[in-house]
């Protein structure tokens, strides 16, 4: 490679490298507190609990669990995005308030929609078994049931 060329990309990564260093600084998120559980619902059973706490109190509860690469931006960034937005369609923290995805929550789960493929990729923890799919897909249909 040309000494110019060097040059340029050599430029090129102390910048990237110093707009990474300041974008840090960017308070999006930045707490990660979780806030205290309200009212979780009345589960018909243990196992959809726990089956529900594996794959889906990350984003849809107020017992997520952070992982280190969410201090860091941009990828911080996206995960709190996707935790407010999953907190806010369906929260098994807040359930005495309004869930507006209650009710599609076991189709999501045998339609593989939910937990989402990239959350998968990266929590071993959160990949179901097609059986365990569809124990926590009934587990959760017999939990909703009774909800307005």
């Amino acid at each position: 490679m040309k000494p110019e060329k060097r040059r340029v990309v050599r430029r090129l990564f102390v910048a990237l490298g110093g707009l990474l260093l300041v974008i840090q600084l960017v308070p999006y998120g930045w707490t990660h507190a979780n806030p205290a559980v309200v009212v979780e619902p009345p589960w018909d059973s243990a196992e959809t609990r726990a089956l529900a706490r594996r794959a889906c109190f990350d984003c849809h509860s107020n017992e997520t669990e952070w992982p280190i690469y969410a201090r860091v931006a941009p990828v911080s960034w996206l995960v709190y995005h996707d935790v407010s937005k999953g907190r806010a369609e369906l929260n098994f923290s807040e359930w005495q308030r309004p869930q507006k995805e209650a009710r599609e929550a076991p189709e999501t789960l045998r339609e593989y929609e939910m937990p989402p493929l990239p959350y998968r990729l990266m929590h071993g923890h959160a990949r179901l078994t097609p059986e365990e799919r569809e124990r926590l897909a009934q587990g959760l249909a017999k939990t909703l049931a009774g909800r307005p």
